[in-house]
């Protein structure tokens, strides 16, 4: 199976003057299809480098390569067009005054025209669970209803790729488990290549490779079941 995004060798700095790296020289792989869980303690990078590949942080050396091209300033806007990503706290993501005016938000602004934007929204929330809710206020529904119209503004813009920042931290068990398993369904249906950042074992159970992260480096990769029988 083909890689749809490779890390070659990636630093990032926050500060330029700063001793520390907050990502320091790692390289790693996604193939196309796959989930990979990141896994780490708080500080240890997951966050830095999925922002670098989403192209919302600019890498001081090494290489992003995605979908067979190499990240550059003048291509990141085009590349970025294939990654959908979900925040730990949905509402920061909400724009619209309505669910539904919320999931067509990102489709306004790539100029879909109005009868396909609204194929896309009414199909994007029925994937997940949430068509019966077009006409509410997104103020008004719980954290894991929010979750689910995050993702529902991001299957609808239809990304090959979908990166979970601590998407689910903020549910309860159940919240957590029906939208993994919502996440799941998307993946299968669509082809979409998933990584999540998560510190819930049922999360990683759905996974198909674990990327452990130490201090700001990648310190092991491991098939799914060789991270759970502690063999990194």
């Amino acid at each position: 199976m083909e890689s749809i995004i490779e890390i070659k060798d990636l630093s990032f700095r926050y500060q330029a003057d700063q001793e520390h790296y907050d990502v320091h020289n790692i390289s790693f792989h996604v193939k196309r299809g796959e989930w990979l869980s990141i896994v780490g303690h708080n500080g240890s990078g997951k966050s830095t480098t999925v922002r670098l590949i989403d192209g919302l942080l600019e890498a001081e050396s090494g290489e992003i390569w995605i979908d067979g091209d190499c990240l550059t300033p003048e291509n990141v806007w085009e590349k970025r067009r294939k990654i959908g990503m979900v925040f730990q706290n949905p509402d920061n993501q909400f724009v619209g005054a309505t669910v539904e005016d919320d999931v067509a938000f990102g489709l306004e602004n790539q100029g879909i025209p109005l009868e396909e934007m609204k194929k896309r929204v009414s199909e994007a929330l029925s994937l997940v669970g949430m068509a019966e809710f077009t006409k509410k206020e997104p103020a008004r529904l719980s954290g894991g209803q929010k979750q689910r119209v995050a993702i529902a503004g991001v299957v609808a813009l239809r990304p090959d790729i979908l990166i979970l920042d601590e998407a689910t931290s903020m549910l309860d068990p159940e919240g957590r488990l029906e939208l993994i398993k919502i996440v799941q369904k998307i993946r299968q249906d669509h082809q979409i290549t998933v990584i999540s950042i998560t510190h819930d074992l049922d999360e990683v159970a759905m996974s198909d490779r674990v990327l452990v992260m130490k201090k700001g480096k990648s310190s092991q990769q491991a098939l799914l079941e060789n991270y759970f029988l502690g063999q990194i």
